[in-house]
């Protein structure tokens, strides 16, 4: 929009040419419609007859991502990145601004406008995660503010959806047993949520409790690495979904060589998307990539759609963690 303002008060989104591409985003008038990531250009055409789709340009947002960067840089060294566009600041020590975290984030704003023609929005707070979903209180081009007093209240009221980590199929068993809010997990007490919740409800009560600071990390630590495909044609038998493997492992293979990886997988997995979108996944811990495992692993996950054509195949491997250096956390934006 910002290369193209004819685009700018249209509905638009960001994905692949074919008919069963796969959107990577949505700018917000599209969004109105219904049209999300990681969504169908068929679905989402038929929710938005008049969405327009173009091309993604990594180069282009690699550039603005860099020059984003360098925005940061002015104002800390302490910068845990996200993705592209989004990252985690400490700005405790900082002396721009006064020290002020919400006037920091203010010019921070400034700046990558200046910088790149484009807007941004950031969320403040003394608390990693709570800065996070602040951060999404008022897009676009704005900021949301939580001073530390201020915090206990607005995690009371917290909806548990908004958490990090607390997802659709999550939420649906916390609210079957009556969690909400924030306020409604406190009142369970940490026993209760380990009781019946498990290890997360331990980690979400003490979210909730504001007892969970979390740290900035100046390096991303990755997790896991997958490789998957879109088909053109869905695939409408488990022979023909395994004929995928070879194909998928060599991809697999060529980024976890260029990563230098190889030598730290701990889990191997596999995820089908079924033709009525409905996806599902297997793993197991292993040490290295295995073709019968992964076999294994489709078998299994293929079985569970009960006949179901597939449109999607992909195949991933969890990483071992390394020694890493946390940086304590006061202020975010």
């Amino acid at each position: 929009m910002r290369d193209n303002p004819k685009l700018a008060n249209v509905p638009l989104a960001i994905g692949g040419n074919s008919r069963r591409g796969v959107l990577s985003t949505a700018n917000y008038i599209a969004r109105e419609f219904g049209v999300r990531s990681a969504m169908s250009n068929y679905h989402a055409k038929q929710l938005c007859p008049d969405l327009v789709i173009v091309p993604g340009r990594m180069a282009v947002y690699k550039e603005i991502s860099s020059q984003i960067r360098e925005v940061f840089s002015r104002y800390t060294h302490l910068v845990e990145p996200l993705s592209l566009d989004e990252a985690y600041l400490d700005v405790t020590d900082s002396k721009a601004c006064k020290g002020s975290a919400t006037l920091i984030a203010q010019q921070i704003r400034a700046d990558i406008y200046n910088a790149t023609g484009l807007t941004a929005s950031a969320g403040v707070a003394p608390v990693k995660f709570i800065a996070k979903i602040a951060s999404d209180e008022n897009k676009p081009n704005g900021q949301f503010v939580v001073l530390p007093d201020e915090v206990d209240p607005f995690l009371e009221q917290l909806p548990l959806g908004k958490i990090p980590g607390v997802g659709k199929v999550t939420l649906e068993r916390l609210n079957l047993k009556g969690l909400y809010t924030g306020k409604d997990v406190r009142e369970k007490g940490v026993n209760w949520m380990q009781q019946h919740v498990g290890n997360f409800g331990v980690s979400l009560y003490q979210k909730c409790a504001g007892e969970y600071i979390g740290s900035v990390s100046t390096e991303r630590i990755r997790k896991s690495l997958s490789v998957e495909h879109t088909y053109e044609y869905n695939k409408t038998s488990l022979q023909e979904c395994l004929d995928q493997i070879p194909s998928l492992i060599d991809e697999l293979t060529r980024r976890l060589d260029k990563q230098q990886l190889q030598n730290r997988i701990n889990k191997l997995s596999v995820k089908v998307k079924f033709a009525n979108f409905v996806v599902t996944s297997a793993d197991q811990a292993y040490h290295q990539l295995n073709t019968e495992i992964f076999v294994q692993l489709l078998t299994k996950a293929y079985q569970r759609g009960l006949q179901q054509p597939v449109r999607l195949l992909g195949i991933g491997v969890g990483i071992k963690s390394q020694p890493e250096h946390n940086l304590q956390l006061s202020i975010l934006d």
